[in-house]
């Protein structure tokens, strides 16, 4: 009996004395890690010296890395048998974790737009969003976009409730249509980039604005990927009424990136797009007196001295 035949059976009698799935040695955990080392590095050397030899080793890595993970994972479930009752509960765990680590990420983006948002400082005009800069339009490509993404969550469901019901064929039109949409949406972000009349060092509403939507677009790419394998198993009869959680992680995954995108269409385009500074007054936040903005004369208004007093005396939350 040869090495890997002894160490097959080995695991195989492991395996028949308890429900948990005791992973086999890999590499990939840590090719991917250097290759995310060569990507963050190659993002700042094409910065700084527009270079993208490292970039683009960098993200090879990690491409090829994740495919042979993500082959090895489904060969687990789907030939070997190895995602039994208890593994797919521990699994579904780790996903449930792993989107509210998330949640948390992108928390940091909303608190750092919202602190500037609700005090815009002096560097920035005492206005928002700050001096010269002109926000998008949130009727426009925005809206369509949230149309396309709440679109790709019904089908989505669709597709997995086809699933249930075993009917195959309208379980990959429906996925097929969701990673249509979402390709889409990527497409329209992307245009919107390259339309845009600020930039990303456009003071703190570019920075704040580029961050929190670029990383809901590679989200949305990395979702899309996802949902790309999850229709190739579709194909190949991977996935079962009962044992499906590649799938069902992927339609939880999507699903997070919608909750983000309407929170970012409803902050960041809609809300905070709204000019506020101490001459747009008629723009002021609901107040706690029932003192009106239409007492006060222009005259009144343009003192600089007594709109603080009044401001902090009568308003909410706004802080000038």
């Amino acid at each position: 009996m040869t090495k890997p035949q002894k160490k097959s059976l080995q695991n195989e009698v492991l395996h028949s004395f308890h429900p948990y799935h005791l992973v086999d040695m890999s590499p990939w955990p840590l090719t991917a890690s250097i290759g995310a080392l060569c990507l963050t590095t190659g993002l700042s050397f094409w910065f700084h010296y527009h270079s993208l030899i490292i970039l683009l080793l960098g993200l090879a890595i990690v491409i090829i890395s994740a495919y042979q993970w993500w082959r090895d994972i489904s060969r687990e479930g789907t030939f070997q048998g190895l995602h039994v009752a208890k593994v797919i509960v521990n699994l579904r765990w780790g996903i449930i974790l792993f989107i509210v680590s998330e949640v948390f990420f992108f928390l940091s983006f909303f608190w750092a737009f919202f602190h500037a948002r609700l005090a815009p400082s002096v560097e920035i005009g005492t206005q928002w969003p700050p001096t010269g800069v002109e926000p998008f339009n949130p009727f426009q490509i925005p809206l369509l976009n949230t149309a396309i993404l709440l679109s790709s969550g019904v089908s989505i469901t669709w597709s997995h409730h086809a699933l249930i019901n075993r009917n195959h064929s309208q379980s990959m039109q429906a996925l097929l249509i969701t990673i249509i949409l979402g390709v889409y949406f990527t497409a329209l972000q992307a245009y919107e980039y390259i339309e845009a009349s600020f930039s990303i060092s456009e003071a703190v509403y570019g920075s704040t604005f580029f961050v929190a939507t670029g990383f809901h677009g590679l989200h949305v790419i990395i979702g899309s990927t996802f949902l790309i394998i999850c229709f190739y198993r579709i194909i190949n009869f991977h996935f079962s009424a009962n044992h499906h959680f590649g799938f069902e992680a992927a339609a939880w995954y999507w699903h997070f990136v919608d909750v983000v995108w309407l929170f970012l269409y409803v902050s960041i385009y809609w809300w905070g797009g709204c000019l506020i500074s101490i001459k747009k007054y008629k723009r002021l936040p609901i107040f706690k007196s029932s003192v009106k903005i239409k007492q006060f004369n222009d005259n009144s208004m343009n003192n600089f001295y007594f709109l603080p007093n009044y401001f902090n005396q009568n308003c909410r939350w706004f802080n000038l």
